[in-house]
């Protein structure tokens, strides 16, 4: 790159399409959805701010009703002569194929940056792989990949250009999140630089044939059979004359950056005899292990496809050594039903016929993000060195059902020297991530260090469990896997400890931080004895600090991210301490600006505070023999047992695929979230029963389904454990019993509204370590039967009937939740539930955490999800169908009457139940109650 003097900066792969997509852009319509919604937001926010394209003008943005929508506006903007883009991923990207069809039929050069994500089939899944592109290949889009972020910023400008001076749409796609969200210090284009490249006789021969009513014209007619498919084909030479159109603009960004971008890129030996081809992120690690095969002798290559559509087999075949006898191909994609996915398809087609032609087998791989390594792509290598290869592999999964994957041998790691790489555990919405997206920054602005960030989240929409991944060293980083291996380690949550094994990826030697509430004379005791084992074994450097206990003493609430930044800063020792504090110090200024500056300096302190408490912790001799403790095997369901653990244990990628049998369709058990017990609250109620005015607001507003009122009468009084707090109910119709609140401490997400809305102060907010909670007095809670005696259509009345939706994924304090479980404790037994995708799908459908359930007679919500833009029809087609089915019963039961002997006691009750039930028939109560009766009377 010695030809590149662009200024560098750190972004991620969102923030570099977008930053593109501006300079050419005239009119954006957008429509958020993850993981693409950045580039809009960013879009969004530069227009606002006024800044200019390479126009001198400032973005015309709208945002629309959905991303059917937004391509209908992008369509309409680029028929009246404006350079319009998108963005967008997934089904937001499949919502817009008929209009994209529309654009391509009319040769219009509008541009679409997709961080493309899986496509919901039997689940929806927030995370990367091409299964949405795929899905558009046939639309007669242009289809450009890029594999890092500094491609991103490459390529988007190759797009924009090419579509113009080629008048074709362009599909530029990027792995989301693995790209679309790490974080990497690049080359950035400036505005100047890019308007330089346009072809603007190109943009005024578009602008000229636009529609236009001072020379009007008529686009998109209704055609016949006699000249459509002529017509079609007469578009030919525009499609066979792009591919030269994309590499020449590829070879002007050379010119400017050094960079060596073709439509496709070789890398590896010159007389390589095995060679992968592939694209998109996974890129970087083919690299690496290609290196480290041929250090040692073996002869491979690895292709980057860049330009998929049109794919060009003249560019392709001109990029092969001639010396390959076996290629495999890596689509992430699975297309059921095809001998093969999208790019494996391609190469076949463009070798066919050929003279010598190579062994070609294809594979999958990374579907939502699985991660891929070193190890797994040698094994793709290793696989082409037997006699007959395994064609329609996969790799990174264990195929017990058919067999497809390959065998995994010994782990690799490639890495550049002096590469240094760390990993922080923490809590959704603690703010490690955001911490450690200024550490990065802060590592790249001022050490002169390459650096790369990626951050890994779970479904649930709040306090799932985030890992951040951060790499930095003298040399080019590019393997995009996640550290297996860390030099640096950090637990921002003690729970995590018990459940996680987070000190076994840390080096020999290396350090790791531990954030607890519990001194160094404690450790003995609360560590488990694996992780005290690995630490002692491994020589690791142990430092503790007490984060809560600091930001509590700041005022900063449960936001500890600033101490723990400030300890990782002194404990890694990658800048001198005093260096780093300042550089924090100015991150916080410029974060909390507008914050005030009572909390820019309460975020100071934080920064000081972390610096100050560290504590390196001396490691006994003893710990590496410690020994586990036995604990009692709990008998729990299969699911439970078999996939529920092991995915919350972060063990899910060593599931084999027959451990999903019975649950390929996405059918889930509910109830599962009740065997979770996350324990992640740091403060928990605690209740004064004499205060008590038994309102039950605080039940009604608690968004987890963690606090439960209950009526006990003198029976299950006398039962209860010692512990279980009463007092006597209040009320003319309760007078006879006795009124308990009970809290599942562990379920809690300190979340305070229980307290907020007590009128008579009769919760308090405590330290979990200071409030008295047992979960025996909860389970007898769950034994107590419900006591019809407050109106369900009363908050008092409504809170007394069991939730059937409990310990869901939502953020704490979630304003979405107490709605819809009151309307499981009103409606629950009887409801379908056409849910609407967005965080209701987030929380409520996070696998394997399914937080709806069912009462004890196994009623309860019948869920499902289809989009976000079409929920009412769903809802609509569910009612229809309940509908045709209650009139399919009730006309059975009609004809059953006739039948029945009414001089047979049993018949003669059974035409009674069955009389009621169809009287009864619109009755929401009282229909149930006959049914059941009537359900009976025929049984007997």
């Amino acid at each position: 790159m010695t030809n590149d003097n662009r200024k560098t900066a750190a972004m991620d792969g969102n923030e570099a399409a977008a930053h593109v997509a501006y300079a050419f852009t005239e009119v954006s319509a957008i429509y958020p959805i993850t993981p693409s919604s950045p580039m809009a937001e960013k879009t969004d926010e530069w227009s606002a701010a006024g800044r200019k394209n390479i126009f001198g003008h400032t973005v015309r943005l709208i945002e629309m009703q959905s991303e059917a929508g937004a391509i209908g506006a992008v369509h309409g903007a680029i028929e009246a002569g404006a350079l319009a883009s998108s963005f967008t991923s997934s089904q937001g990207l499949m919502l817009m194929i008929p209009t994209m069809l529309r654009i391509s039929g009319t040769r219009q050069p509008a541009v679409l940056h997709v961080a493309s994500r899986t496509v919901g089939t039997h689940a929806m899944s927030i995370f990367g792989d091409h299964s949405d592109v795929m899905n558009c290949r046939g639309t007669g889009w242009a289809m450009l990949s890029s594999g890092s972020v500094q491609e991103v910023m490459d390529l988007s400008a190759a797009a924009h250009l090419s579509a113009v001076k080629g008048r074709i749409p362009f599909m530029h796609f990027f792995d989301g999140f693995r790209t679309s969200h790490e974080i990497q210090k690049i080359k950035v284009f400036d505005y100047e630089t890019l308007a330089g490249l346009l072809d603007y006789e190109a943009l005024d021969k578009y602008r000229d044939t636009s529609l236009n009513p001072d020379h009007p014209t008529l686009r998109c007619t209704v055609q016949n059979p006699d000249v459509y498919f002529q017509i079609r084909e007469a578009n030919n030479p525009f499609y066979d004359a792009l591919p030269g159109i994309v590499e020449s603009y590829m070879a002007n960004i050379n010119a400017l950056t050094g960079e060596d971008y073709h439509l496709f890129n070789y890398y590896g030996a010159a007389d390589a005899e095995r060679v992968v081809i592939a694209m998109g992120s996974v890129s970087g690690t083919i690299r690496d292990t290609v290196d480290f095969l041929n250090a040692k002798g073996e002869k491979t290559g690895y292709l980057q496809v860049h330009l998929f559509r049109p794919f060009s087999a003249g560019h392709f075949l001109a990029a092969m050594p001639s010396t390959v006898k076996k290629v495999a191909v890596l689509d992430r994609c699975k297309e059921h039903g095809s001998s093969g996915e999208p790019l494996y398809l391609d190469v076949r087609a463009a070798w066919y016929g050929r003279e010598n032609a190579p062994f070609i087998a294809g594979g999958r791989y990374g579907l939502a993000s699985k991660d891929i390594y070193p190890s797994q792509i040698k094994a793709v290598f290793d696989n082409l060195l037997l006699n007959e290869p395994k064609n329609n592999f996969t790799i990174g999964i264990n195929d017990d059902v058919t067999h497809l994957s390959l065998p995994c041998g010994e782990d690799i790691n490639p890495e550049p020297e002096g590469l240094i790489s760390c990993k922080f555990w923490g809590l959704g919405s603690d703010g490690t991530v955001g911490a450690n997206k200024n550490s990065i920054k802060i590592i790249s602005e001022h050490t002169g260090m390459f650096t790369q960030a990626y951050f890994e989240y779970d479904t649930k929409k709040s306090f799932g469990i985030t890992k951040s991944h951060l790499r930095f060293g003298k040399n080019p980083i590019r393997g995009t896997h996640l550290v297996k291996c860390a030099d640096f380690a950090a637990c921002h949550n003690q729970s995590y400890i018990y459940k996680y094994d987070i000190v076994s990826e840390i080096k020999d030697g290396g350090s790791f931080l531990l954030n607890c509430s519990w001194s160094a004379d404690e450790l003995s005791s609360r560590l488990p004895a694996r992780v005290k084992r690995d630490i002692a074994r491994k020589k690791i450097k142990l430092y503790i600090i007490d984060g809560a206990a600091i930001a509590r003493r700041l005022e900063l609430g449960g936001f500890f991210n600033m101490v723990l930044q400030a300890a990782f800063f002194k404990a890694a020792e990658i800048i001198p301490i005093e260096e780093a504090a300042s550089y924090m110090k100015d991150a916080v200024k410029k974060t909390y600006s507008k914050k005030g500056g009572d909390v820019i300096n309460r975020n100071m302190a934080a920064v000081d505070a972390g610096i100050e408490n560290i504590t390196a912790v001396t490691v006994p001799d003893e710990w590496a023999s410690a020994v586990e403790e036995k604990t009692e095997e709990v008998p729990l369901p299969d699911f439970i047992k078999n996939i529920l653990l092991p995915l919350n244990n972060q063990k899910g990628d060593e599931l084999p695929v027959s451990a999903f049998t019975g649950y390929e369709d996405g059918t889930m058990p509910l109830g599962t979230s009740a065997y979770e017990k996350r324990g992640i609250a740091s403060e928990l109620p605690e209740w004064d029963g004499e205060k008590c005015t038994q309102c039950n607001l605080c039940s009604y507003v608690c968004p987890h389904g963690v606090i439960r009122p209950y009526l006990l009468d003198e029976s299950e009084l006398s039962h209860a454990p010692a512990s279980f707090k009463t007092v006597r109910a209040k009320g003319k119709k309760a007078e006879r019993y006795n009124y308990s609140l009970q809290f599942s401490s562990l379920d809690c997400a300190s979340c305070a509204l229980c307290e907020s809305v007590c009128a008579s102060k009769a919760i308090a907010m405590k330290r979990a370590g200071d409030v008295d909670y047992r979960s025996e007095n909860w389970e007898y809670g769950l034994a107590v039967s419900y006591k019809d005696v407050f109106p369900l259509s009363t908050v008092k009345g409504s809170q007394f009937v069991p939730p059937l939706l409990e310990f869901s994924g939502a953020c704490a304090g979630c304003g979405e939740t107490p709605y819809a479980k009151l309307m499981t404790q009103l409606f629950g037994d009887r409801v379908y539930w056409a849910n609407g995708t967005g965080c209701s799908q987030a929380w409520a459908g996070a696998m394997p955490s399914i937080p709806y359930t069912q009462n004890k007679d196994g009623e309860g919500p019948a869920w499902s999800n289809s989009l976000f833009e079409n929920n009412a029809e769903f809802g609509l087609g569910m009612a229809l169908a309940s509908k045709q089915t209650r009139a399919a019963v009730k006309a059975a039961v009609e004809s059953l009457l006739p039948l029945l002997d009414t001089q047979s006691d049993a018949e003669s009750r059974s035409a009674e139940c069955a009389a009621a039930w169809l009287e009864a028939f619109d009755d929401f109560i009282l229909s149930k109650k006959t049914g059941k009766a009537l359900l009976a009377a025929l049984k007997a």
